[in-house]
């Protein structure tokens, strides 16, 4: 039986702008062969099917077009369901029409997934409308992938540079020179308004302006390179008006961010939201602990404790895990309190259908500590489950109060098996303004990350979630610029839009 085949377009280059139908196609999907312009986040969606890259560079292809086409009707007979991931829309300049036409000669069924293309979407998240009321009523979309000087051009320059009012050439960048002679020649005047915008709707995002005179030497001071988007016409004049993204309050700080993996990307869209680019660097892995054997008797009767303490989403899952694998559930809690610390791991108990009793306001030990008292635990029962490092403040104190204390540990930590060599080599190119530090140990494993290289954090703004990591920091000789007054993920980005609005008026 024949497979299918969905040519599905990616969209602009945010996963966010991907459509709902492409989505559901990348979710059933058994094979995915992408191309460099697709996010990678959008592989995730897939995670069971085999990912097959055929990307292209200038100047380098992994397959040729046949290849690829040859590769997409393999597939397919081997009655594997198939999505073509594309950059932008699969058949403006994405060699969807040739995919399509190849399929169908083979008898192969497949069905065209349109996509959002850069060709607007990227003037327009760079604040630059194609068409404007008054200013242009027509647009045309444009190959810069052609050599506009070599013999048998299809491009109509004549009839481009006086038809039409909004120009856009996509993957222009590496013939621009030639592209603004011709317009020039053409008729299209010198001061014409042009925009040159790299990764267009990405955190990445570059926007450089200028004329047909100086645009070529602005795009070369910056040292953009494609894949860009470029735009020529009066409507690049709105984007003083239009250019939403740069008011946003942490608009162009690159911040690295050191959380787990699977933890990074809650941060990371919050700092995006804000107009930040987050650099994902995990500083620490979470693992399950070596031997359970204590954490699986703890939990054997979790239902005796008086109190079961979560300190952390991780802490969380780790519990619910150890009890799936036992074939057990919510249920075993029976009447045992639980603590929730922060709002992270209140939300993960919610969705594993427990509703903390108790959440402190104040998420530090001495905090959480005062407020057991409060509750009078003397010779109740109760349940530790956290981090292998957790610090022995928080079990000492209860025990003071009389309480009968269980330590487990519910999961290990561990340094990233990350590059170190990628970390030195941001902060030596001073592509990091600011290091977000969510815990002691991403502090202790980003310093082993350094090694004797923490000189490079000198200039680096040092943001902490809290005032245990920002002492770990300062224990450790780092200097600590600011420190989130509510000990969550939105706390610490409302301080760091507060610190950027000081640094602004500086």
């Amino acid at each position: 039986m024949l497979g299918r085949v969905y040519l599905v377009g990616a969209g602009p280059g945010d996963p966010k702008l991907i459509t709902l139908r492409g989505l559901e196609c990348l979710e059933r999907a058994e094979v995915v062969v992408y191309d460099r312009l697709a996010a990678p986040e959008l592989l995730d969606r897939a995670p069971a099917a085999e990912r097959i890259f055929v990307g292209k560079r200038p100047g380098r292809h992994t397959m040729t077009q046949d290849e690829i086409n040859a590769v997409l009707v393999e597939q397919a007979r081997a009655g594997r369901r198939v999505v073509r991931l594309k950059g932008g829309d699969p058949f403006v300049f994405g060699r969807g029409g040739d995919e399509g036409i190849a399929l169908d000669a083979a008898g192969v069924s497949f069905e065209v997934v349109p996509g959002v293309t850069s060709a607007i979407a990227g003037p327009s998240f760079a604040g630059i409308p194609v068409t404007h009321r008054g200013v242009a009523s027509s647009f045309a979309v444009v190959t810069g992938h052609e050599d506009p000087t070599k013999d048998g051009s299809q491009i109509r320059w004549d009839a481009l540079a006086r038809g039409v009012d909004t120009l856009v050439f996509l993957m222009g960048v590496e013939h621009l020179g030639e592209i603004i002679a011709n317009l020039r020649r053409a008729g299209r005047p010198a001061e014409e308004p042009v925009a040159a915008i790299r990764w267009a709707t990405t955190p990445e995002q570059q926007v450089v302006v200028g004329t047909l005179v100086d645009i070529e030497e602005r795009v070369q001071e910056m040292g953009l390179r494609a894949p860009a988007v470029l735009v020529v016409g009066p409507v690049v004049g709105l984007r003083a008006c239009l250019d939403w993204r740069s008011r946003l309050p942490l608009a162009g700080l690159r911040v690295l961010v050191t959380r787990a993996r699977h933890q990074a990307s809650q941060l990371s869209s919050r700092l995006i939201e804000l107009g930040a680019t987050p650099i994902e660097y995990p500083t620490i892995e979470i693992h399950a602990v070596d031997d359970p054997s204590v954490f699986d008797a703890a939990l054997a009767r979790i239902a005796c404790f008086g109190w079961v303490v979560f300190t952390s989403a991780n802490g969380v899952e780790a519990v619910f895990e150890r009890l799936a694998l036992a074939g057990r559930d919510a249920r075993v809690f029976g009447r045992s309190k639980v603590c929730a610390i922060g709002p992270s791991t209140a939300d993960a108990l919610r969705k594993r259908g427990i509703i903390a009793d108790w959440m402190p306001q104040e998420f530090l030990t001495d905090a959480i500590v005062a407020g057991f008292r409060q509750l009078d635990v003397r010779g109740v029962e109760v349940l530790l489950a956290r981090a292998d490092i957790a610090p022995p403040a928080l079990a000492a104190g209860l025990r003071e109060q009389g309480a009968v204390v269980t330590e487990v540990a519910a999961y290990r930590t561990a340094p990233a098996e990350e590059s170190r060599g990628r970390l030195v080599t941001l902060l030596e190119q001073c592509r990091i303004d600011v290091v977000t530090l969510t815990s002691s140990s991403t502090v202790r494993n980003l310093i082993d990350g350094l090694g004797d290289r923490r000189k490079l954090l000198d200039g680096v703004a040092l943001a902490c979630i809290g005032p245990v990591t920002a002492a770990t920091a300062r224990e450790l000789g780092l200097g600590v610029d600011l420190v989130a007054d509510e000990h969550t993920i939105d706390g610490l980005a409302r301080a760091l839009t507060a610190w950027a609005s000081r640094e602004v008026q500086r």
